[in-house]
């Protein structure tokens, strides 16, 4: 997703923006019509199912009417948020929004305490079942996104399969490793594409939700997984600069943060993502 996140509104804005909105609703009844209905962009495992839940289980009860738009992609939900498409957007981590608003001239800010989970990132291979047993040369395909590259390069250097410069930080590339006694090759691909990769590299380092979309289990299935102590990845909702106080807004926080949805993140998702408040 390196490529992609440089993608402003060349392609995304005019195509995949047009479509996901034109998919899920026209959003007539958001703030930006006159309306009361609070309006979320969200990718679908596990935040549109997390909002979802608080649709129809804890928003009418707190006086909110809530809209949930999903899309595919990293991108099109912040992009939606700027051009004032949707009033919010759930999906992302402060690393990956920090990069995003840096490369595209945004202003799009998190809401402060609505921090609602983590989604642990894993390595997944149909070849090995752990880490050392790759082989010499092999693929490992990482995601092409800048944050959330280095996010997976920082994981094997955790492992001990490679070694990654002193104090390099979230913009870490394959040019950073300073050891890789496998020599090991990697393949940045677009994050959404790395579950399919698994049938043609050695080893794949897939976020969570992609993970979920695909029924792998960061929790069962990952032959090496992130540990959530004091992980800067959780994700949080994001509105633009300025509508952090929107009392709409500060409703769903408060819900997303709510006892109940921690327990359904719990109960449905089995340590494959986990609450971070």
């Amino acid at each position: 997703m390196r490529n992609t996140a440089k993608i402003t509104t060349a392609v995304l804005a005019a195509g995949a923006l047009t479509f996901g909105l034109s998919a899920c609703g026209s959003g007539s009844d958001s703030k930006a019509d006159g309306g009361d209905t609070l309006t979320v962009a969200a990718t679908p495992t596990p935040q549109g199912e997390i909002l979802t839940y608080v649709k129809d289980n804890l928003a009418k009860k707190a006086g909110l009417k809530l809209e949930v738009k999903e899309f595919t992609d990293y991108v099109t939900p912040n992009t939606a948020v700027q051009q004032g498409e949707v009033d919010a957007n759930y999906f992302q981590h402060q690393p990956y929004l920090t990069d995003f608003n840096k490369k595209n001239g945004t202003d799009i800010v998190a809401v402060p305490g609505a921090t609602v989970h983590l989604e642990p990132l894993g390595v997944y291979s149909k070849s090995v079942k752990k880490l050392d047993d790759l082989k010499k040369g092999a693929t490992v395909a990482l995601p092409n996104d800048t944050t959330n590259e280095a996010r997976a390069l920082k994981l094997l250097a955790a492992n001990g399969v490679i070694g990654l410069k002193s104090g390099v930080g979230y913009d870490a590339t394959p040019k950073d490793v300073t050891s890789n006694p496998k020599g090991l090759k990697f393949k940045e691909l677009e994050a959404a594409q790395l579950p399919r990769s698994l049938g043609d590299v050695d080893a794949a380092v897939i976020n969570g939700n992609y993970a979920l979309e695909a029924d792998l289990s960061p929790a069962k299935d990952a032959i090496a997984a992130e540990s959530p102590k004091d992980n800067p990845y959780g994700n949080f909702l994001a509105v633009k600069k300025g509508e952090e106080d929107d009392p709409r807004v500060q409703k769903l926080a408060k819900l997303l943060t709510s006892p109940e949805v921690k327990k359904f993140i719990e109960d449905k998702y089995q340590g494959a993502v986990v609450p971070a408040f």
